[in-house]
């Protein structure tokens, strides 16, 4: 099963729901944090992090920052979208393959998934002789702002997603089908345009730009804009512009 352009967190676990198929079975929810609104720990700036390899996405709250990041989402480029004819998944490339070309942590020998785990989870346990496949960690998790207890297995696994910051499908609509196929997988697996986040609040974004979804931590959500425009600079890919206008009033104040 497919959900247009966010991907789930895929397991390669027996009978693993496929990408962004409900879990069933569902694990009990977390012990609530003592904070219920705690700000994300172990967390990057995007200005800091133009390549994607640290982990998280932390808060821009000094006026400078703001500043910085509307400089940055001033520089997008707007189109209509079109209407995704043609759009598939394998468009991009199997899903978190690690062949994809002049992307970080690719070529590892780990998949784009567990590269993703490693990077934004914390107290990681791997699998018993491997140096790739996450077995436990605990989850900062940015969108929703809460902690969340990761531990692999066919039920538990997408309570933990791989988020596409800009989806796929949005990508294919503003320009990614004509690209070259090895261009359409280096956003699929780039870092920069991952995070590892809270699987409901994942699936409930779909294939939305920043106009029709943003992070429900609302600290969040100037952050997540300068990803989202990141992401697009990089690839040269225009957004719609009420995306840009929304992603830019994140960022005043």
């Amino acid at each position: 099963m497919l959900a247009a352009g966010c991907d789930a967190a895929q397991d390669p676990v027996a009978d693993a729901p496929s990408d962004n198929a409900p879990s069933d079975n569902a694990p009990a929810e977390p012990a609530p944090d003592p904070d219920p609104n705690p700000a994300p720990r172990r967390a990057a700036s995007p200005l800091d992090n133009p390549d994607g390899t640290a982990p998280g996405l932390a808060p821009l709250t000094t006026a400078a920052d703001r500043a910085a990041a509307r400089r940055l989402i001033d520089r997008l480029t707007t189109a209509a979208p079109g209407g995704g004819d043609g759009y598939d998944r394998d468009e991009f490339g199997y899903a978190w393959l690690d062949t994809a070309t002049g992307v970080p942590l690719a070529g590892n020998g780990c998949d784009t998934r567990n590269d993703l785990l490693r990077r934004d989870g914390r107290d990681i346990r791997l699998e018993s002789g491997d140096d790739c496949v996450v077995e436990e960690m605990e989850l900062a998790d940015p969108y929703a702002g809460r902690d969340i207890e990761f531990e692999r297995g066919p039920s538990s696994s997408m309570e933990v997603q791989i988020d596409h910051v800009v989806p796929l499908s949005y990508a294919w609509r503003l320009g990614a089908a004509r690209w070259p196929e090895d261009e359409r997988r280096k956003l699929a697996n780039d870092p920069l345009n991952l995070l590892a986040v809270d699987g409901g609040t994942n699936s409930s974004k779909g294939d939305s730009g920043p106009a029709e979804w943003l992070p429900p931590d609302e600290r969040i959500r100037c952050a997540y804009g300068v990803r989202f425009a990141q992401v697009a600079l990089r690839y040269e890919l225009p957004v719609a512009a009420a995306d840009k206008e929304a992603m830019g009033r994140q960022c005043r104040g």
